[in-house]
């Protein structure tokens, strides 16, 4: 890397920026915190804050690069303009509110030089590289997904997550999807789906998919933003030689021969490939998660349940 750290914003301070992106960010050397963006946040001691991108473009703070952690309803219009002032740009998962909108950002990537990196973080848990590997040699006959955790303490009071472009139950659901598409060997595919939508909400809160590959394997998948108690994040597929099963969203890593557990370090990985492709003046955007999704609102049948309030 550049003896200089990447002077980077971070856009959005809510609880992932909080949790997963500030953390991640002090603990590399290749990046400093040079600035932060918040109409509703005070921002980090000892760090230049503006209430808004433009604010920030048009003041003296410099930088190289943003990281947008604010919903994907407003991400295309903040990371346009970055990419047009000849920033990186960093975004948070899923890359923007429509495909469309993130092939245009990739266009303008493209002809601007600068890098452009869509991150799905549950790629980077600890068990999801040797699972690639293990799969890569084996035939799949069947795999089932089943992704369910509480809504309430995941995006406590979050209304966008709910309105037209949030994904609702997609949006942990997409991690699911992320993996699946990175370890699977050969490219999956929706078959049919069920969406279940609040009649009080614009966006899924359980969903019922059933995807297969090219070579005719069934993958099931299994979306609930109602579970209370132990959360569950579980991927397991069957192949000519054996089961491959992962859990906690892809940290652990359990294959025939025993179990195989990692640190939690996907943000970290995520910032260590954002600094890489920063070096190399590249850009790194798949959509394939993105597309899955947007497969099952085109063809899903929907199905209207009960009110929820949080």
């Amino acid at each position: 890397m550049s003896d200089e750290p990447i002077r980077l914003a971070v856009v959005g301070l809510g609880k992932i920026a909080a949790d997963q992106h500030l953390p991640a960010i002090a603990r590399d050397a290749n990046f400093t915190l040079a600035a932060t963006v918040s109409p509703n946040h005070a921002g980090v001691d000892g760090v230049s804050h503006y209430k808004t991108l433009d604010a920030l473009l048009a003041g003296e703070t410099a930088i190289d690069a943003v990281a947008l952690c604010v919903p994907p309803q407003v991400r295309y219009d903040l990371a346009a303009r970055s990419l047009s002032h000849g920033l990186h740009v960093f975004l948070e998962k899923p890359p923007g509110a429509t495909l469309s909108e993130v092939a245009a950002l990739v266009a303008q990537a493209n002809a601007s030089g600068a890098t452009l990196f869509a991150s799905w973080h549950s790629r980077y848990a600890a068990g999801v590289a040797p699972a690639k590997a293990w799969l890569a040699e084996r035939t799949v006959r069947g795999a089932t997904i089943a992704w369910r955790e509480d809504v309430r303490v995941w995006h406590p009071g979050q209304a966008w997550i709910w309105e037209p472009g949030g994904l609702g139950v997609f949006d942990p659901g997409i991690n699911a999807l992320s993996i699946a598409t990175h370890i699977m060997p050969q490219p999956i595919f929706l078959q049919s789906a069920k969406l279940f939508t609040p009649a009080n909400r614009a966006a899924p809160i359980a969903a019922d998919l059933t995807f297969r590959d090219i070579a005719g394997a069934t993958i099931t998948m299994d979306l609930d933003w109602r579970q209370t108690g132990p959360q569950s994040w579980d991927i397991a597929v069957e192949t000519d030689q054996g089961t491959l099963s992962l859990a906690k969203g892809g940290a652990v890593l359990t294959l025939p021969g025993g179990e195989h557990r990692g640190d939690d370090g996907e943000y970290p990985r995520l910032y260590a490939r954002f600094a890489q492709l920063v070096q190399q003046r590249a850009s790194d955007v798949d959509t394939d998660p993105m597309r899955l999704v947007a497969d099952a609102f085109l063809r899903g049948t929907r199905v209207t349940v009960e009110r929820f309030d949080d």
